[in-house]
């Protein structure tokens, strides 16, 4: 499993490697979940959540999401479709390359 900094900013996979945006994970690596979501990334934030498992953050993420505005036609609290909205999901990778 890759650490938590990498998780968070996987831009992509090349099979069984993980592609992470290192400039992204250099700046933003260390915030918290609700730092991230204040800032407006909400991928990252809605990632770091799913890694932390924490259901609590994840709805602190969509909510946040939806504050802006931002119709996602998403039912209350349905994180599935929070997962497929931001391209979510855990995945058993050990290798990454950093881009």
């Amino acid at each position: 499993m890759l650490p938590r900094e990498d998780f968070i900013f996987t831009i992509g996979y090349d099979g069984p490697t993980a592609v992470i945006d290192k400039q992204a994970k250099r700046k933003y690596g260390k915030l918290s979940t609700r730092e991230l979501a204040e800032k407006g990334l909400f991928r990252p934030a809605y990632s770091s959540a799913v890694f932390s498992g924490d259901k609590e953050e994840m709805i602190f993420v969509e909510e946040t999401y939806k504050r802006l505005g931002v119709e996602t036609g998403l039912s209350e609290n349905d994180l599935s479709a929070m997962d497929r909205l931001f391209g979510v999901s855990l995945v058993d990778v050990n290798k990454y390359i950093a881009l």
